[in-house]
Order: C-alpha cells, then sequence, then structure tokens
C-alpha cells in the first residue's frame, strides 16, 4: 500500500447543539446552514472486550465525555478512559494522533478512542451505533464536521478453498442449479467490490486423474455460479489445479479467463503463474499474488505450466525454498508500487489443525516485509490463527468455503474475509462466519456457533488477536 497520508483534523459536531436542532426542526423553521463536509466518527474499542453496540443518545453521551465507566454501556463496573485525536471538540484527552490513540486501544482495555472513521485499523473493534458501523453503514449517525469528505474506501471479500466436483458437483447436478452452492452466502461475495476464491478443481477431466479419488474436476457450467456470486479473482496456486495432468490444466485456464474472471498463481509457464491479478474495486486498485508450498501439481517452470510455487515445510521441502522466496518478494514490491491495496494468497500449511507451521509465520513476515497489507491462507481446511506484522494483517487460513470434507465439524466451517480500505490504508479486516450445510453450501452464521468458529482461530493468534476475533 502506498505511503499513508495524515489526516487534517476535524470538528464533531455540536453534540446537544447544532445538529440536535438541525435533527429536531419544525418544518416551517429556517433551514440550518448547510455543514461543510464530513467525517464518521468512530468509536474504537478494545478487542478484549465484547463487542460494544449503542443506542444513538449513549453515543452521544459518550462521545461527549459523559460516560465515565464501563457499566454505563453495557460492560463491567470499571472506569472508562475516554481519549480522542484528530477531531475536536469532543470528551476526554486528546492525542496528537489517531494512531497513538489507537495504540492505547490495543494495550488498555479500559480505554476508548474517538477518531475519524477513516482512520481506524484492524487491531480495535468498532462500537456500533443502533446496529450500524462507520465503515459499512451510509446512515452512520455520529458525524464529524471538518475540512474534508471521508475517504473513499472499498470492499474486498476473499474466500477459501472451493471444490467443485466429487460430491459437490454430484448434488448441484442433482439439484438442476448450477449456482445453488452460493445462495448462502452469495449476495455477502457479490456486494464486495472485489471479490477472490481459491478454486481447487480443474474445469476439465481429460487426462488420467493423478489423486485418485482426491482428483477433483468440475463441470465448466460452475462457472455461473462463480459469476453470480460475484467471484472477480480466482486463485489456482494449490495442489488440485493439476489433478488431470497438463492439458485440463491448460483448459482449465483457458475457460476461466474466456468467462471473464482475472486468475493468479498458476499459468502456462513460470512467468504467467507469477502475474499477478489486478482489479479496480470502486476506484482502489487492488493486487493480489498467489503461491503454493504444497506440491501435487507440478511447480511451474519456463518451459512447463503448473504453480508459483515455494518449496516449504512441511510438504514440500526440509527449509523454506530462499531463492523462490525472494522471487516472490521481489514479485510482492513491484506490485506494491502499482496498486493501493495488496493482497497476498498463499497455499501452505498442516491440513486439520488451527495452529500454523513455523514456515507460514517465517513467509507471512517476508510477504509483508515486501509489502503485502493482508496475508489470507488457505489449504488446511480448518481456520486457523492471525497475526499482526506492523499494518499488515495475516490470516493463517480461512478453512473450507465449498467442500464435501463432512467427516470432522472443524472442515464444515471457515470464514469470509471482508478487508475494508482506503489507497492510505486498511481500516479493518473482519471475519465472517459460516458453516457447510448437507447440500454442501456455505450459510453464514452468528451466535455460539459463530463463536466456536473464532474461538477456534483464536487459540492460535498473536496479539492483539489472541484476545478475541469478531
Amino acid at each position: 500500500m502506498r505511503p499513508r497520508l495524515l489526516a487534517a483534523p476535524v470538528t464533531i459536531l455540536a453534540l446537544a447543539g447544532v445538529l440536535t436542532a438541525c435533527l429536531s426542526r419544525e418544518d416551517d423553521s429556517p433551514p440550518e446552514p448547510t455543514p461543510s463536509p464530513s467525517v464518521d466518527l468512530a468509536i474504537a474499542i478494545s478487542l478484549a472486550r465484547p463487542a460494544v453496540d449503542l443506542d444513538e443518545e449513549t453515543a452521544r453521551r459518550l462521545a461527549a465525555g459523559e460516560v465515565m465507566s464501563w457499566s454505563q454501556i453495557g460492560g463491567d463496573d470499571q472506569p472508562l478512559r475516554l481519549l480522542h485525536a484528530e477531531v475536536d471538540a469532543v470528551g476526554g484527552e486528546q492525542m496528537a494522533t489517531a494512531d497513538a490513540a489507537l495504540d492505547e486501544v490495543v494495550a488498555d482495555p479500559s480505554v476508548v478512542a474517538l477518531v475519524p472513521a477513516d482512520r481506524v485499523r484492524p487491531t480495535v473493534d468498532l462500537a456500533r451505533v443502533d446496529g450500524r458501523d462507520p465503515l459499512r453503514h451510509d446512515d452512520y449517525p455520529i458525524v464529524a464536521n471538518g475540512e474534508r469528505n471521508q475517504r473513499p474506501s472499498a470492499s474486498v471479500m476473499v474466500g477459501g478453498d472451493v471444490m467443485l466436483g466429487r460430491r459437490v458437483g454430484e448434488a448441484i447436478s442433482e439439484r438442476g442449479d448450477l449456482e445453488a452452492v452460493w445462495t448462502g452466502v452469495g449476495d455477502s461475495l457479490a456486494a464486495a467490490d472485489a471479490t477472490f476464491v481459491n478454486l481447487e478443481s480443474t474445469l476439465s477431466t481429460d487426462g488420467p486423474p493423478q489423486q485418485g479419488t482426491d482428483s477433483f474436476g468440475a463441470d465448466p457450467g460452475v462457472l455461473d455460479g462463480l459469476r453470480s456470486a460475484g467471484v472477480d479473482v480466482i486463485g489456482l496456486a494449490n495442489n488440485h489445479i493439476g489433478d488431470y495432468g497438463t492439458e485440463p490444466m491448460l483448459t482449465t485456464f483457458r475457460l476461466l479467463r474466456d468467462a471473464g474472471f482475472s486468475v493468479v498463481g498458476a499459468g502456462e509457464n513460470l512467468t504467467s503463474a507469477r502475474e499477478p491479478a489486478i482489479v479496480d474495486a470502486a476506484g482502489l486498485r487492488v493486487g493480489f499474488y498467489a503461491t503454493d508450498s504444497i506440491g501435487e501439481t507440478p511447480a511451474a517452470t519456463e518451459a512447463a505450466p503448473g504453480t508459483n510455487r515455494i518449496d516449504a515445510p512441511p510438504r514440500t521441502g526440509p527449509q523454506i525454498d530462499g531463492s523462490a522466496l525472494e522471487r516472490a518478494t521481489t514479485d510482492i514490491s513491484a506490485l506494491d508500487g502499482q496498486v493501493d491495496l495488496v493482497v497476498v494468497v498463499p497455499h501452505w500449511g498442516t491440513q486439520y489443525t488451527n495452529v500454523p507451521e513455523q514456515s507460514q509465520h517465517d513467509m507471512a513476515r517476508a510477504f509483508t516485509d515486501a509489502g503485502a497489507d493482508v496475508v489470507v491462507g488457505g489449504h488446511p481446511h480448518w481456520v486457523q490463527g492471525w497475526e499482526q506484522h506492523g499494518e499488515a494483517t495475516v490470516v493463517h487460513s480461512l478453512g473450507n468455503l465449498v467442500f464435501d470434507m463432512d467427516f470432522m465439524q472443524e472442515t464444515q466451517a471457515g470464514v469470509l474475509v471482508e478487508i475494508i480500505a482506503t489507497a492510505e490504508q486498511v481500516l479493518d479486516v473482519r471475519p465472517l462466519p459460516y458453516v457447510i450445510d448437507d447440500a454442501f453450501t456455505p450459510r453464514l452464521v452468528d451466535g455460539e456457533r459463530a463463536t466456536a468458529i473464532l474461538e477456534l482461530a483464536r487459540q492460535a493468534s498473536a496479539p492483539p488477536y489472541d484476545a478475541g476475533l469478531r
């Protein structure tokens, strides 16, 4: 991501004055002056605390400095320390920058920080006001008045492993609806400004199966479902895109491109496999880069098709291939100079565990040092832990998205990751939990089931995500 620009200070509208009068004036009263451009005022809280949803009156009292204890906003009887930064005329202690205020929130769960919504970051949670979020709802009611409009932001959705062959393919065929498997999450995927999934199926079976019954081939008609779900970018850096040999792999590349999808992570040769996918998301340029460390699918060479391979433990080498990693980080650095947001999607790790391998931590660090803003992994078939590298967020595994692994609860659950970003910074990286039903259809969940899914990831997360995910 390009270097972040410091925000100009903004001023919150008088909590009991101008805004209240404007909202409540009689129809025959003179109109109030048109307010100057404004930004939403975010109420940042620690991930260690339960989610906070305030009514509008309480939110305004909090912003005015009239709330002194967490018990007044649904928490325990503990003093509440209020900070504000880059906004004027609000309650609490003023900090020099939004970053400094948010650092205090991360360090101390008693702190609440009031900052412009376009200066928040994934390491904090945001209080909702009447169920509304300043990053996702146009009618969020707490507005700060100032010299600039809120910076345009975009939403990018990243989904996990998608397998549309074997029993999934049979179920789709029996239902007679190639789009039905997306009914539970399709609206969420399509609502994003850009959407990525990892496709672990060839679109041709015209070759010998390379992995026996674990060879995954799908009817090309499934592309209609992917299109209806709003998928823009398809990752192919995985251990199944070569399941039926060279020609079906090449056919899959062609069919995906002909259908209008951007593909990343595999190609006709190494040059093609290394190419990022760059898409426009509501005016933001988003670059996706994908790598494979699992094997089975051949590694691409300058003369042969395959994946963008980095050999690494536990599957493809006793140690990380340093030259391949350096090649990837060079690519990521170059991509960082071309786009506003860099998302790296590695296929890595050990199956059926929530705990990342050390090789994942090491590669993630190299990716983020090179310029990745968000790293989102796949292959383990379970959700895995999260970590933060400076301003970059690492999600080690999303779990299955569409798969027929119904032999354990953990393989039938996962998270979508929604990234909210401006051209200057990532504002939020949020997990959206789902469960895969008996028809292999993922459906978003909340309540206890969602909490259990996020808890599995939290247990293997590093600070601040070890305190909570939501």
